[in-house]
């Protein structure tokens, strides 16, 4: 067999699962933008996280043994390892389905579970998920990385001294914590890259039912990170550590 026999013909895409298509991408990546637009103006994860690193980072500036801060950032790495590798897993498996399309198509077709089992849409369907799970891995990569940086960042940062120019010190806490916050935001995109590949696999029931799971997925993501009772918590814990410092300055 050549690679040819497992190239999708657009084609035979019809235009119900064109608009199907149309409004995953448009949902993943309009909730990333909304979501970095609402973070700057309004409270969540992401910015009550930014807000806990930059105290990390002047709480650091203190400390003369960081073995706790290297350690952080060592399981903070094992965690996006574990999903970059992951990640490859479910690519072997979705690689080892496309070269059997035919069979899988078949399978769904004696389930009497969706509207259109040809072989072609299954193919297309399975890339789609296979660029998800790349992307995954990329992000997660690259998260991966910026630990590393920051890790670096924290063994190379001088101890806080108060005759020293304050402003340095308040520079390198900023671009700290934007460090860490950058290979948050990585790891962030790939799990929400995992969130939507749930979605894309009711594709293969409806697709109807793949409308409705991809909206779903945006509204379990928007509950988690801006309305979540963890949200609420980080945000309470953030405050009361900001009146802390301050009766303790």
């Amino acid at each position: 067999m050549t690679i040819a026999n497992y190239t999708v013909n657009l084609q035979n895409i019809d235009w119900i699962n064109l608009g199907c298509l149309i409004w995953f991408f448009t949902c993943w990546i309009g909730y990333a933008r909304f979501a970095r637009h609402m973070a700057k103006k309004s409270h969540c994860i992401a910015s009550t996280m930014h807000s806990l690193r930059l105290s990390w980072m002047e709480a650091m500036l203190k400390r003369e043994q960081r073995i706790a801060d290297a350690s952080i950032v060592s399981n903070l790495e094992k965690n996006v390892a574990f999903m970059a590798s992951t990640s490859i897993l479910v690519l072997a498996g979705i690689v080892t389905a496309l070269t059997s399309a035919d069979q899988v198509s078949d399978m769904l077709s004696s389930m009497h579970i969706s509207a259109d089992n040809s072989t072609e849409l299954v193919q297309f369907k399975l890339l789609l998920l296979a660029f998800i799970f790349i992307y995954a891995f990329f992000t997660f990569t690259w998260s991966l990385r910026q630990f590393g940086f920051s890790g670096v960042m924290i063994g190379a940062s001088p101890l806080f001294s108060k005759d020293a120019d304050q402003s340095e010190y308040e520079v390198l806490v900023r671009h700290g914590a934007k460090i860490i916050d950058q290979a948050s935001h990585s790891y962030n995109f790939g799990l929400r890259a995992y969130y939507f590949s749930m979605a894309a696999l009711s594709w293969f029931i409806h697709p109807i039912f793949f409308v409705i799971s991809v909206a779903i997925v945006v509204w379990i993501l928007y509950q988690r990170e801006f309305q979540s009772n963890t949200m609420k918590a980080l945000l309470q814990v953030n405050q009361d550590l900001k009146q802390l410092n301050k009766k303790c300055d």
